[in-house]
C-alpha cells in the first residue's frame, strides 16, 4: 500500500482543506450555534494546516508524520 500511496499528494489535500475552511462561508446562524460553528472551522483550519506541514517518510511500511510545534525561531 505504501508504494501506492503518494504521500507528498496526500499532504497536499491537507493544505488544500486548510485553505478551503479558512475561505468556508458560514451559514447564516447566529448566536451559540455560530460560535459552534466558528470553533469547529477553526479546529478544521488547525488540525488540516498541522498535517498538511508534516514531513512524512514510510519506512518498513509504517507511514510517520513528524511535525515541529516549536516557534519558528526555536526550530
Amino acid at each position: 500500500m505504501a508504494d501506492a500511496l503518494d504521500i507528498e499528494a496526500m499532504l497536499q489535500r491537507f493544505r488544500d482543506r486548510s485553505v478551503a475552511v479558512k475561505r468556508r462561508n458560514l451559514p447564516p446562524v447566529a448566536g451559540p450555534e455560530r460560535s459552534r460553528l466558528i470553533e469547529q472551522a477553526q479546529m478544521d483550519f488547525q488540525d488540516f494546516a498541522i498535517v498538511g506541514d508534516a514531513k512524512a517518510t514510510v519506512e518498513d511500511g509504517i507511514l510517520t508524520l513528524r511535525v515541529d510545534l516549536r516557534p519558528p525561531e526555536a526550530q
